[in-house]
């Protein structure tokens, strides 16, 4: 079994920073992909960043120059530094983590996730 938990949210101002965290345990062989995806109420769930081996990185079009995602191997967490933020910033935020098992079977985990508001 693959945990994922992630923490960081919370209320900002618009023009305001936050940073998410996302820790993953379990029985872990490696960690290919870490991906940030959001979701605002009535909408459907959107890629927020993503990043791979060797820092690959990709990012939603709304957020590129304001987010910076990145990856600390050593303790299986990934990040993602939010500034600027907007009020259309506003959703949950769920990390997902995609590698091998112990077993080299492949894994899927999702957090469980963190609310983000945006609002003065």
């Amino acid at each position: 079994q693959v945990q994922v938990v992630e923490s960081g949210g919370g209320l900002v101002q618009p023009g305001g920073s936050l940073r998410l965290s996302c820790a993953a345990s379990g029985r872990i062989f490696k960690i290919n992909v870490l991906g940030w995806y959001r979701q605002a109420p009535g909408k459907q769930r959107e890629l927020v960043a993503a990043i791979t081996s060797g820092e690959t990185t990709n990012y939603a079009d709304s957020v590129k120059g304001r987010f910076t995602i990145s990856r600390d191997d050593a303790k299986n967490t990934v990040y993602l530094q939010m500034n600027s933020l907007k009020p259309e910033d506003t959703a949950v935020y769920y990390c997902n983590v995609q590698g091998l098992k112990l077993s080299m079977a492949p894994f899927n985990a999702w957090g469980q996730g963190t609310q983000v508001t945006v609002s003065s």
